[in-house]
């Protein structure tokens, strides 16, 4: 008797730690330079700067994709400017707050049309694009996990942040930015995973299925694509 293959875990599909990781290196090179320059938004917005071309570069060179780390510098240098132009330090965290409340959002909504967002990033990384949303299972599981990110993640972010920026707290924002990124999300996924297979079936054979009728025909025999 062939035994059922193991069940993969969600952070083994999703990772992204680095990525998190380096998103947050930046504000906190903000705080660091406004809180030695007197608390100059210029400065800090240089350093927070510097910091992201210093870090896009090494990544280039390490073979990252450029557009990926273009679009993390443009951010960066979004957020100094909008501090700059309205004078208030806590305000080069108001693109991440905002980011977050349009990501609640947007996980809610995808929740209730059926499309829940985390069944779609999964699929597009195993390769399954949108044949999941065959298995009336997977779909089920999906909404109930993407509830969690959407609570777990990004509105407690939205709490946090917009407290904290409301009240002008720069260094706790900057604290705040590190702590919610890579923390957060592996808390996120750890959750969101455990309640994506708590609500499949436990004979489910796990996330690959991709056929109507439990029938992973395009599946190879160990559970993964064929190529």
């Amino acid at each position: 008797m062939t035994s059922r293959p193991s069940r993969e875990s969600l952070a083994q599909i999703l990772g992204g730690r680095r990525g998190a990781i380096d998103a947050s290196i930046p504000p906190a090179a903000f705080v660091l330079g406004w809180l030695i320059a007197g608390r100059s938004i210029a400065w800090g917005a240089g350093v927070a700067i510097g910091v992201a071309v210093l870090l896009g570069g090494y990544r280039v060179a390490r073979g990252d994709k450029a557009r990926a780390v273009v679009v993390s510098l443009a951010a960066v240098i979004a957020a100094a400017l909008i501090a700059l132009h309205t004078g208030r330090a806590e305000d080069f965290f108001l693109i991440q707050l905002l980011s977050n409340v349009a990501s609640a959002l947007l996980w809610a909504a995808s929740i209730v049309v059926r499309w829940p967002l985390l069944g779609v990033v999964v699929g597009l990384v195993i390769g399954q694009k949108t044949r999941w949303r065959r298995d009336p299972a997977l779909l089920r599981a999906y909404s109930r996990a993407s509830w969690v990110w959407v609570f777990l993640q990004y509105t407690l972010r939205v709490a946090v942040y917009g407290s904290l920026w409301w009240s002008g707290q720069v260094v706790a924002l900057g604290i705040a930015r590190t702590v919610l990124s890579w923390p957060l999300v592996a808390v996120t996924v750890a959750v969101s995973g455990w309640v994506l297979y708590r609500t499949l079936p436990p004979e489910h054979p796990g996330l690959r299925v991709v056929e109507e009728n439990g029938d992973p025909s395009d599946s190879a025999p160990d559970g993964l694509p064929r190529t």
